[in-house]
């Protein structure tokens, strides 16, 4: 009788959506309530600043200087601002998967009122990261400090949601192998990367250097993951995504950023499968109990597991207990007492026979673990 259930045997990969890898022309929250419920991996959200410009802002040469006065960060009063932040947040949270999660950035300006809302909504910050940018813009009237940094807000849907991505190792690995901080130091975007209009000037004013979004991406998605901006803009995420081999879907009011961003993710190379391989310990592993495999049916009841030299031997029962002799228990304890030990890792003690030899049961975690990510 085998013990092992074919890899042909688990859940085919579901076909691709008709909405993925596009960009949506509109409203975000109209656009949002058109997607299915619980679709999407990530929100990485740009929204409107609301930086309440009163007239132009000139440098002391009394030149102007190319600020954010656009018609789409212009509102009556902050209440106007909460109550379009309230929308589309309750719209990306619908969308949001119950182990998604979400990043906003924002200035001074917003994201206080950003994550009180956050909070009214239920979602749980998990923290908050501060850009440091490299080359700020100057205070050219001298009546403030420098502002040299965006605050970003990353926050899983809910309380509960234990299961979000953190790609802690591979954090930790780029970072000299110590442990990632909440302080981000990139450049803002300028030189080849920041996207002209046909005059020479800016096509976007708050378009976000890539590196910021690689590191948001490599951080707490995986490949196949799905990216929403629902503040696409010049298409920096989805730039990104496409290039680490996630899906994004963008949302955008205004066609020139719509067709700018549509050449700029065109141009992308996707890197290769094996360069997006996650670097994960053993804590970035879904669980995986010893009766589940029973459940799957790649383990059977009866069958005879041994140690790697055979001393010891134990049969599986149905409800995921070993029983040897007069022992019965877990796993871990009946490989334990047989061994007169206080502890024992049951996945590498035990074995099943498998082609004339013998195949640690941690193999048959393996595909149990592979068959919970493609079921995901």
């Amino acid at each position: 009788m085998s013990a092992v259930r074919s890899l042909a045997e688990l859940r085919p990969q579901p076909q691709k959506a008709n909405w993925l890898d596009t960009i949506m022309k509109g409203d975000c929250v109209a656009a949002m309530d058109r997607l299915p419920e619980k679709s999407v991996d990530l929100v990485f959200a740009d929204p409107p600043y609301n930086l309440q410009l009163n007239g132009d802002l000139h440098r002391p040469d009394q030149s102007k200087v190319d600020a954010v006065d656009n018609d789409w960060d212009q509102f009556d009063s902050f209440a106007a601002y909460d109550a379009f932040t309230r929308a589309w947040l309750l719209a990306a949270r619908r969308i949001l998967k119950p182990n998604g999660a979400i990043w906003v950035i924002g200035s001074y300006h917003n994201i206080f009122r950003v994550g009180s809302t956050l909070q009214d909504l239920g979602f749980w910050i998990l923290n908050d990261v501060v850009w440091r940018k490299t080359n700020p813009m100057p205070n050219f009237r001298g009546r403030r400090f420098q502002n040299a940094h965006e605050t970003l807000i990353w926050a899983s849907r809910d309380q509960n949601a234990k299961s979000y991505t953190f790609n802690y190792d591979a954090m930790k690995a780029a970072n000299d192998d110590v442990q990632m901080r909440s302080d981000w130091l990139f450049p803002i975007c300028t030189g080849a990367e920041r996207l002209k209009n046909d005059n020479g000037d800016k096509l976007h004013p708050t378009q976000k250097p890539e590196a910021l979004l690689a590191r948001v991406m490599l951080a707490s998605t995986k490949p196949g993951d799905v990216v929403l901006d629902p503040f696409f803009g010049s298409g920096t995420t989805g730039a990104v995504a496409k290039r680490l081999g996630r899906h994004f879907v963008g949302i955008e009011r205004e066609q020139d950023y719509i067709d700018a961003a549509n050449e700029r993710i065109a141009a992308v190379t996707p890197m290769e499968d094996a360069d997006l391989t996650v670097l994960s310990g053993k804590r970035a592993e879904p669980r995986v109990a010893f009766v589940s495999l029973i459940d799957a049916g790649i383990m059977k009841p009866g069958t005879v597991l041994y140690d790697a030299r055979k001393r010891f031997a134990a049969k599986v029962r149905p409800d995921g207990t070993l029983a040897a002799g007069s022992t019965a228990g877990s796993i871990h304890r009946v490989g334990a007492e047989l061994q007169g030990l206080d502890a024992c890792n049951g996945w590498t003690f035990w074995h099943y026979e498998r082609n004339g030899g013998l195949t640690q049961i941690d193999e048959l975690r393996r595909i149990a673990r592979l068959g919970m990510e493609r079921a995901g």
